[in-house]
């Protein structure tokens, strides 16, 4: 995240080149490129290669000067400075007043990349990194102050300035961004308990009184759950099958007018294992330095995650932001926090242990410079590449193919709105902001964000590029995560059903009804499925059923054949989703899915648990465990995947 460095008016070709340095007014009035290339910094044909870059890349000469290594980021500093008639200031060793911080809010410094610096005589100086904008600066300024200067600092020792001294404000901020309707932050534990026993007893009375009735309730809200997603998870496989082939992976730049720039956000939290190997992976990023900045984002209290960056050292188009303390620790939270420390127009997010393809932000600036103004989100593919470390990392490598390749490309098909991942997810930058970002006490943000974008008109969108990352191999980790997951999800269908009506006008008939299955047909799903394992047993096995012994033999025979389909759908959208995959764990493995998802009730009622004591808590998932802890393990593992192609292979 490197200053802008913008000159002071475009720069062609034919005035860059002199020989003399400029003095005086005439040094003021030079452009950069001239000054620098007059000074010795910078040659002709380096000049002339940053101006050619310029005009497809949203970027300031500065910053491609400093990209492409033809200029430090110093050079450009004493250039501006010296264009705006001042001088650098050095933030570490000539550090701010804080007294004068209370001048200004701190969204127009990060904003406008300025900070009250200190008090000289009558006058009260402003450092920026950016001389350009003074005049804006100028607006912000309190009327009371007549007498201002200004001098130029590196845009680092600017965030680190208002970081240390707004941290907490802007954390508090952070927790409080989404709007209240659409927030889960006045989640009540005590109402929560109260239905719960209020469901409890019903169950209870039920089971005293009519057990019979009670059970064909549970039966029929189970067996309902299963048959609308087992009609969904048809849908998206015939729209699957009928499907053209996938392009392969983008290899290099598209033929776009002007790059953006894109600003990459990376949760971290006591990644002692894996950080080191996340910076050499993100490095192998193909997109223009120049139009990358990399926020590796960190809590305070984190020093284990500190010191291993530290110790491997970052580029400079990386950085670390911390995030002060504050009432929740959550991803959502420390997403929010950072958003306002980056610069780009488009903003992506991915995880801890992530290895994206190389030429992947490359088609995400396709997809958004050709996906019209309504497109908000690009939601890439995920898959793993530790797929057979064991029999469990098998099953959640098939069940992540089906959600990313059948099931979600089948929801933008049908028109449903796209419950979105928590990595890989690239957003324009303006909607981002306008909707109120990430709800940070929602556990799964990213699906909460993703019903709030549909809900105010704009579209996601898949894309064919894969991330990969390591996938829980032992069974308490992957149960924690899916509980969070699950536990999300039950918050987000009742937040979005505070106002069913209101929730049905924003989103139409169509999407609402997609609502509800994905949301709750999924949970029933899994809280009801030991009704459905109970039925299918009495039958198979000859015991004693209340629902089916009064039942005629062929209505029992059609039920379980029902039961059955369902199931072989659901393995149809496995096999489905893998056909055209060059390597993968055997085909064979996906008969034992129904047995895999039998650890996603368990998940479900340790979630159910936590809504109803604490419902914000993160359970995190530790990564580094299963293969992904260093760069080199994801070519070696004889279970991986090439990071750069995104295909499955054997070593």
């Amino acid at each position: 995240m490197n200053a802008p460095f913008k000159a002071s008016a475009r720069q062609s070709a034919a005035t860059a080149c002199g020989k003399t340095l400029p003095r005086g007014d005439a040094a003021r009035q030079s452009l950069l490129g001239q000054q620098l290339v007059a000074q010795g910094t910078l040659t002709d044909h380096q000049l002339l290669v940053a101006l050619a870059l310029q005009a497809r890349q949203d970027a300031a000469l500065g910053e491609i000067l400093v990209g492409q290594n033809f200029a430090s980021e110093h050079d450009i500093l004493q250039v501006l400075a010296r264009q705006h008639d001042t001088y650098v200031v050095d933030l570490e060793t000539s550090p701010v007043d804080p007294r004068l911080f209370p001048l200004v809010p701190p969204e127009d410094c990060l904003k406008l990349g300025f900070v009250p610096w200190r008090n000289q005589g009558k006058y009260t100086v402003f450092a920026t990194a950016h001389p350009e904008r003074i005049n804006a600066i100028r607006v912000k300024l309190p009327p009371t102050l007549e007498h201002i200067k200004f001098v130029v600092a590196a845009e680092r020792d600017i965030q680190d300035a208002i970081h240390l001294h707004y941290g907490p404000q802007l954390a508090a901020g952070a927790e409080c961004r989404t709007a209240p309707q659409d927030s889960c932050r006045d989640w009540s534990t005590t109402s929560m308990r109260l239905l719960m026993a209020a469901v409890l007893l019903t169950c209870a009375l039920g089971l005293a009184y009519a057990p019979v009735w009670l059970i064909w309730a549970l039966f029929a809200g189970a067996s309902l759950a299963l048959a609308l997603n087992a009609i969904l998870k048809t849908a998206c496989t015939v729209i699957a099958l009928r499907a053209k082939p996938q392009p392969r992976e983008p290899t290099g730049p598209f033929p776009i007018t002007r790059l953006p720039k894109v600003s990459i956000l990376v949760p971290l939290f006591r990644e002692r294992d894996i950080a080191g190997a996340l910076v050499k992976r993100l490095a192998e990023l193909s997109y223009p330095r120049e139009l990358l900045e990399i926020c590796l984002i960190v809590e305070a209290s984190d020093s284990v995650t500190e010191e291993a960056l530290r110790a491997g050292g970052l580029p400079n188009w990386m950085r670390v932001v911390r995030v002060p303390k504050g009432g929740v620790q959550t991803k959502p939270r420390a997403l929010n926090y950072a958003l306002d420390f980056t610069s780009g127009s488009l903003i992506g997010v991915f995880d801890a242990e992530d290895a994206p393809a190389a030429g992947q932000l490359h088609e995400v600036a396709k997809r958004f410079a050709t996906g019209g103004d309504d497109l908000a989100c690009v939601q890439g593919i995920l898959s793993f590449y530790n797929a057979k470390t064991n029999w469990l990392s098998r099953c959640f490598f098939f069940e992540y193919a089906g959600w990313f390749r059948v099931m979600l490309p089948g929801l933008q098909k049908l028109g449903f709105a796209i419950p979105l991942g928590g990595t890989t997810l690239f957003f324009r930058r303006d909607i981002l902001v306008k909707i109120g970002a990430w709800d940070a006490h929602n556990v799964t943000e990213d699906a909460d964000l993703g019903m709030r974008l549909a809900r105010r008109g704009y579209r996601c969108e898949m894309m064919h590029s894969v991330t990969q990352e390591e996938a829980n191999s032992h069974v308490w980790p992957w149960i924690k995560q899916r509980s969070r997951w699950l536990k999300g999800y039950a918050v987000t269908w009742c937040v979005h059903m505070r106002r069913p009506l209101h929730l049905l006008r924003e989103l139409g008939a169509w999407k609402f009804i997609g609502f509800q299955i994905l949301f709750l047909s999924t949970l029933m799903s899994f809280f009801l499925a030991p009704v459905l394992w109970w039925g299918l047993l009495t039958v198979l096995l000859g015991w004693p059923n209340p629902v089916f012994d009064p039942m005629p033999k062929p209505w029992v025979a059609a039920a379980t054949v029902f039961f059955i389909a369902a199931e072989i759908v659901t393995l149809a959208v496995f096999a489905t989703a893998t056909a055209n995959l060059p390597k993968r764990p055997n085909i064979g493995w996906i008969i034992t899915l129904p047995v895999y998802f039998i650890f996603g009730t368990l998940a479900a009622y340790k979630g159910l648990a936590e809504l109803l004591f604490n419902p914000f808590y993160w359970d995190k998932t530790e990564h580094g465990m299963f293969g992904g802890a260093t760069d080199t393990s994801i070519r070696a593992d004889s279970a991986s995947v090439n990071p750069q192609t995104g295909l499955e292979r054997n070593r």
